[in-house]
């Protein structure tokens, strides 16, 4: 059997719509050793394509981050399989705070160079020696006594959702982020630092990696803000999260507390759902209310909306010759980091 999808991806969105199936989301990482992910990629392929999975899965010589959704029905054969692979015995599972049946629509499982892109030599530093794991109460303890609290996720992310009194760096890459957080914290080796993200697989190579800077107290919340929203709920626990949490699949959120503290990039109007402009020589992400949605046609601008009624031929022409961007996600932009650098050592200084 092919270990791909060969099928188009308007056609699979369209497949799932209509497909009745009921749904378990999930994601979950491991810092493992893999001795030779190609082979082990095809494997996994193969088992959880057997049993219906779908999702985006990254393998590294380092370890395995999945964000994916399995059929109920299969969810505890899903589980035995976890069991049995030593790698993946015992791995912490988030299960999504919401779920719609339709967070992916196709299994893909890719080998890099890295699980996570952060743009560090792991030579140089000793990526296990991690901060210390918070439980949700902890994290909330810490909060009230005055801790720094990073955001350790992208712009994007932080602009409909975070914890109150953070610091949310205009970053586009978690890249980008590590190297402004090392600016903003400059002299504050001695204090102590929250650092959070969404499920915690950032924190676990950004709190080493602040560890080996110097800082004496380096705290993370464990299973990030997705297993802080399970907890919250079944201790009944003050909610300290404003807004939803951005999640890199078809959903693009799920909603932690009732606030809304985004607007929509069009008209400013409250708002905090992402969408992709439907031009797909574009197809920047950004935040759309119901009212411009309809008005322009889930386009960012009058000139996307002007293009997908161009003929599909005339499109897909225009993409081959489009230009990749570099070192930047197609997202729409808050602002350039370097220009924010003083503003946000303010706000850190300001916090402690």
């Amino acid at each position: 059997m092919p270990l791909h999808n060969r099928i188009d991806k308007r056609v699979l969105k369209e497949m799932i719509e209509k497909d009745p199936t009921q749904r378990r989301t999930v994601s979950f990482y491991r810092y493992v050793q893999i001795d030779n992910p190609d082979t082990y990629r095809d494997q996994l392929y193969r088992d959880w394509e057997a049993m219906g999975c779908m999702g985006r899965i990254y393998l590294a010589g380092e370890g395995i981050n999945a964000q994916m959704n399995v059929p109920i029905d299969q969810w505890n054969i899903f589980i035995e399989h976890l069991s049995a692979d030593e790698k993946l015995n015992n791995v912490p599972l988030k299960i999504a705070v919401e779920d719609d049946n339709k967070s992916f629509y196709k299994l893909k499982i890719k080998v890099r160079k890295k699980i996570v892109a952060d743009g560090l030599d792991d030579k140089t530093f000793n990526p296990w020696d991690t901060g210390n794991h918070l439980s949700a109460v902890e994290f909330n303890e810490a909060l009230e006594n005055g801790a720094i609290v990073i955001d350790m996720r992208n712009h994007y992310e932080s602009e409909v959702g975070h914890f109150k009194g953070a610091i949310t760096p205009d970053a586009d890459t978690f890249r980008q982020e590590l190297k402004m957080v090392e600016g903003m914290l400059e002299g504050k080796e001695e204090k102590k630092i929250l650092m959070y993200c969404t499920g915690g697989i950032r924190c676990e190579k950004a709190s080493a990696y602040f560890k080996h800077l110097g800082f004496k107290d380096v705290n993370q919340l464990k299973g990030g803000i997705i297993e802080y929203a399970h907890q919250v709920e079944e201790q009944g626990l003050q909610n300290n999260y404003v807004g939803k949490n951005f999640v890199f699949d078809e959903r693009l959120g799920e909603r932690i507390s009732d606030e809304v503290i985004a607007h929509c990039h069009q008209c400013g109007e409250p708002c905090d759902s992402h969408t992709n402009c439907d031009n797909l020589e574009c197809h920047i992400l950004f935040i759309q209310c119901d009212a411009c949605k309809a008005k322009y046609e889930n386009c960012c601008s009058t000139e996307c909306q002007e293009v997908i009624h161009l003929p599909e031929e005339e499109q897909r022409e225009r993409r081959k010759h489009k230009q990749p961007k570099k070192d930047a996600r197609n997202v729409f932009k808050k602002g350039r980091f370097q220009d924010r650098m003083q503003e946000l050592k303010s706000e850190v200084s300001a916090s402690s």
